[in-house]
């Protein structure tokens, strides 16, 4: 459970580093929802720890909600920027590398400071390896058009729309 009273990056990261050590991927995480009579609720909602009468840190901003959800999830390659800016604001960026006992790895940055791997679609695209290019391959400067992959059934509804078009 994340976000728990009591919880702060501190803790979510060593509760990260935990379940890294016992190898467990989790594959979802509850984040703390507050219940009827239950001490933890009382926690959430006074910020008073009600067997001791001292303060509890309670996280209530979703940013943090969810950098702490993320830890437990480090794995997963969405959370990645979400585990990264928790563990920079833990003071944790030892724990990011490429040493077994890091959660995350650094991403290598292309020349135009993307991230390797994705890749823009945009009309200003001009890779070579764009796949949308309004469904002509240029070869040497020359429009070649691509092989019709479609059955028949999808040629003639194309057809009917374009004919559709020409009226």
């Amino acid at each position: 459970m994340s976000s728990h009273p009591g919880s702060t990056l501190k803790e979510a990261v060593e509760l990260a580093e935990y379940v890294r050590d016992i190898g467990y991927m989790p594959e979802q995480v509850q984040d703390f929802y507050p219940t009827p009579s239950t001490i933890s609720t009382c926690m959430y909602y006074t910020g008073v720890d009600p067997r001791t009468m001292k303060p509890v840190y309670v996280p209530h901003n979703p940013h943090e909600k969810a950098m702490q959800k993320a830890l437990m999830m480090y794995r997963k390659p969405e959370n990645y920027d979400l585990v990264k800016e928790a563990l920079i604001k833990a003071g944790r960026q030892d724990l990011i590398g490429f040493d077994k006992k890091c959660l995350i790895a650094p991403r290598k940055m292309d020349r135009k400071g993307e991230h390797q791997g994705q890749r823009s679609y945009g009309k200003n695209d001009k890779s070579k390896n764009n796949s949308i290019n309004n469904g002509k391959n240029s070869k040497n400067n020359k429009v070649v058009p691509q092989k019709n992959t479609k059955s028949s059934g999808q040629k003639n509804a194309k057809n009917g729309k374009n004919r559709n078009k020409r009226k």
